[in-house]
């Protein structure tokens, strides 16, 4: 069983579309209208600043997941395919691939929903740090000593935490045992209780798209459970911006599920990584260029 994996906010690298211009070059330039900038120039010539704007990032990682993920699944390989999940904004790619929403809706709530966290992150100064190794109960219990919160459960002895920037230096100062503790180059404390007054912009946004039941399986970041309603997983993104993502979970439930084959969708690397220390020995491709496509569409037919 193969499985599709579509990366979230961080992926993203100056000129990582570059490559791709020349199979999806006037599709990104449509989509720019819905993303409200042109995404070829922040995908191929915005320095690194830049396009780790929110507001940039999000709908830049999305429209680039969504356009490999049609290159992918085209010529009858969308019905070898055995689910799909992603990571925070990852979901929204995921979302669209699994025929939830249509592309356009997409485009627009992901637009919509870096502009909320955006408008959120500047309320107060908060950042996130990436906590690797330890004991994970020991960290839960440090951080709640410090009023910080975990934002995403990655697996592979990697929490990512988030809160105020004087609690995240403490953590740094003094780590849980066997642990480092790296900083993030993010603009605020996303999937936290400081993102709240994002998910009560995103529940209006939220209200007028019209949300299809799945097509294929898709996992969710709440708790890695499949959800089989649309609307059900609409209602999951809107959530998501403030809690957790449990991208472990997603990873437990595809090896109880029997996965074969872990493919990424551009910008890959990320999630591929997670899995083979997760998933060790399942074969997994990252769809970094298009030289990469023949690897996953070879690895779609072996395992079918």
């Amino acid at each position: 069983m193969i499985v599709v994996v579509c990366p979230g906010q961080g992926s993203q690298t100056p000129g990582f579309l570059e490559p791709w211009l020349p199979h999806f070059g006037s599709e990104l330039s449509e989509l720019s209208t819905a993303a409200g900038f042109d995404l070829v120039e922040a995908g191929t010539v915005s320095d690194a600043d830049t396009i780790r704007d929110t507001a940039i990032a999000q709908p830049l990682l999305v429209a680039a997941g969504l356009l490999t993920l049609n290159l992918l699944l085209a010529d009858g390989r969308r019905e070898k395919i055995g689910g799909i999940a992603g990571h925070s904004v990852g979901e929204i790619t995921a979302a669209a691939g699994a025929g939830i929403l249509r592309t356009d809706e997409a485009i627009h709530f992901v637009r919509e929903r870096g502009l909320a966290m955006q408008s959120a992150a500047a309320l107060e100064p908060t950042g996130m740090s990436a906590v690797l190794g330890g004991d994970e109960a020991e960290l839960l219990a440090r951080l709640q000593e410090l009023g910080l919160e975990p934002a995403n459960f990655n697996g592979g002895g990697q929490i990512v935490v988030a809160g105020a920037m004087a609690a995240l230096a403490e953590l740094a100062a003094n780590p849980p045992t066997r642990s480092r503790v790296i900083p993030l180059s993010v603009a605020g404390a996303f999937h936290t209780r400081y993102m709240r007054p994002a998910v009560e912009r995103l529940s209006t946004v939220a209200a007028t798209l019209t949300a299809a039941d799945p097509t294929m399986p898709i996992w969710s970041n709440h708790d890695g459970s499949l959800v089989e309603n649309g609307s059900r997983f609409v209602d999951l993104l809107v959530g998501q911006v403030s809690s957790s993502v449990r991208w472990d979970r997603c990873m437990q439930s595809f090896g109880e599920a029997g996965v074969t084959g872990i493919i990424e969708v551009a910008p890959a690397g990320a999630l591929v990584g997670l899995a083979k220390r997760a998933l060790k020995g399942i074969p997994s491709v990252a769809i970094k260029t298009p030289d990469d496509l023949p690897a996953a569409f070879a690895l779609i037919d072996a395992q079918n």
